[in-house]
């Protein structure tokens, strides 16, 4: 199934690279746009990009390496959104 009309990139081409990208690296981040560079190509009009997506997380081997996995800083406490304070934070 084409994907991508503009540059011609089916779902078994992406999962061919998604699979490549894997298999040279299994500590990667894959993005599409580290898809569409493996494959020699780049994005154009980005309507395809909500498809591209979902089909690139079909794979097996797309997700997130496990030690790569719970990176994200838990909410800190004490009135601070954005590492800033709460008298520091720009009016809405």
């Amino acid at each position: 199934m084409i994907v991508c009309h503009c540059m011609a990139i089916t779902d078994k081409d992406i999962r061919g690279a998604v699979d490549w990208m894997r298999a040279a690296d299994p500590a990667t981040i894959i993005t599409p746009g580290k898809v569409y560079r493996a494959l020699g190509k780049r994005a154009d009009c980005g309507g395809c990009l909500s498809l591209f997506v979902d089909t690139m997380r079909a794979c097996d081997t797309v997700g997130v390496p496990e030690n790569l996995r719970g990176l994200r800083c838990a909410p800190t406490e004490g009135g601070m959104h954005e590492r800033r304070s709460e008298s520091r934070r720009v009016s809405e």
